[in-house]
């Protein structure tokens, strides 16, 4: 089973796309992303130096552009992808370019608005001097509780050892929790905590001005590593990312459940990979960073490729398991074969020891086929029950 995911802020580094640019049409793309978001893709991706592309302005466009570019190079048929890749998933910025490689949103879409997020997030960070510190070593809970008692946010929790913390400079330059090594970043503020609550309002207000599809593939949420398969959820937690904290290690996890055997990390790549050999001993990783990379890419999707249960035909709709754990439904029976449920309405729940979670479908239907009972284990992206779409939809 293979994942291709994406990387976050920090990832991107002087010239990385520079030896794109020799693939046929990387540049016509580039540019034509470039007129969309207004950002000039191929300066900032090829000549701009390290302090121009720190700027979340620029940052956040460049590498949600140079990632849904080169994902055509790795497919350059997309339909072909959805018959390859079972699982997505992008840290942090990365989401966006998961959403949109999973069709819940568009090219054009996407980077308008992350567009608008690189802006909105800088102009939130500008208002208070806040900023992040990586956390490396240390117990995992220790470091959670010390950055608590600090004022502190612990902003990305990566797994494999590794913590991002954020909030005011001052706290920032004492913290010192015990066992670990504190290093300041180099970023504008402190993204993934309240202090990005007006970037908040405004991706909100954008958000409900876009069309979204539900995702292809099965979709990972940074915000509890959940299977997340109705496309207005996803929207919605794009918006609410840039103000919580970034569950890397959930997500991981989720990939361990899934039974996830190789993980292709699109350019600029090496972030995730790195946790991933760390947290998930056993999966084959690669780094797509040049073209040259490109035939061992093609190799590990031929040796590990699969198609997704959710790439399935517009005649049904499955409703899937967001996590582990076991399926209860409600009242102790389920709706029968043939039964109507109307928009929104929950089909049961996933619990475990750490969490539960109602299971909704989203566009209603008719049930076509029950694939679980009450108490049944469940993994996550598991299909439970199958739609069929109501006269209403099938019009639209």
């Amino acid at each position: 089973m293979l994942v291709v995911v994406a990387p976050g802020q920090g990832a991107q580094t002087p010239g990385f796309l520079t030896p794109w640019l020799d693939v046929p049409e990387v540049a016509a793309r580039l540019e034509w992303l470039s007129a969309v978001s207004g950002i000039d893709l191929i300066e900032h991706g090829t000549r701009s130096d390290a302090d121009t592309i720190r700027d979340t302005a620029i940052a956040q466009p460049l590498l949600v552009g140079a990632g849904l570019v080169t994902l055509l190079s790795l497919f350059p048929h997309p339909n072909e992808a959805f018959s390859k890749v079972a699982v997505g998933a992008g840290h942090s910025v990365g989401e966006i370019t998961a959403a949109a490689a999973a069709g819940v949103i568009s090219a054009e879409q996407a980077m308008v608005f992350v567009r608008e997020r690189g802006r909105a997030m800088a102009h939130a960070a500008a208002a208070t001097p806040t900023g992040m510190s990586a956390v490396l070593g240390g117990d995992p809970d220790v470091v959670v509780a010390a950055a608590e008692a600090a004022k502190l946010t612990a902003a990305n929790i990566n797994g494999a050892g590794q913590i991002v913390v954020a909030g005011p400079l001052d706290a920032l330059a004492d913290f010192a929790p015990e066992g670990a090594r504190v290093r300041p970043l180099q970023v504008a503020g402190a993204f993934h905590t309240d202090y990005m609550a007006p970037a908040v309002e405004v991706l909100g207000a954008y958000a409900r001005a876009i069309s979204t599809h539900d995702p292809r593939i099965q979709l990972l949420s940074n915000a509890d590593g959940r299977v997340i398969h109705d496309g207005r959820d996803v929207l919605k937690r794009l918006v609410l990312q840039v103000s919580r904290p970034v569950r890397w290690d959930l997500c991981m996890s989720t990939m361990a459940d899934l039974g996830v055997t190789a993980l292709i990390e699109i350019p600029p790549a090496g972030t995730l990979t790195g946790l991933a050999k760390r947290a998930l001993p056993g999966v084959q990783t690669l780094a797509l960073n040049t073209p040259d990379d490109l035939q061992a890419a093609w190799n590990l999707v031929a040796e590990h490729g699969g198609r997704s249960p959710l790439d399935t035909s517009p005649s049904w709709r499955l409703v899937v398991s967001p996590m582990k754990g076991t399926f209860h439904s409600p009242h102790g029976g389920v709706t029968t074969t043939g039964g109507e449920l109307e928009p929104g309405a929950v089909v049961g729940t996933v619990a475990n020891l750490r969490d539960s979670a109602d299971v909704s479908a989203p566009h209603g239907g008719t049930v076509v086929e029950w694939l679980v009972e009450d108490g049944d284990p469940v993994s996550p992206g598991q299909p439970l029950v199958r739609l069929h779409p109501s006269y209403e939809e099938d019009a639209l």
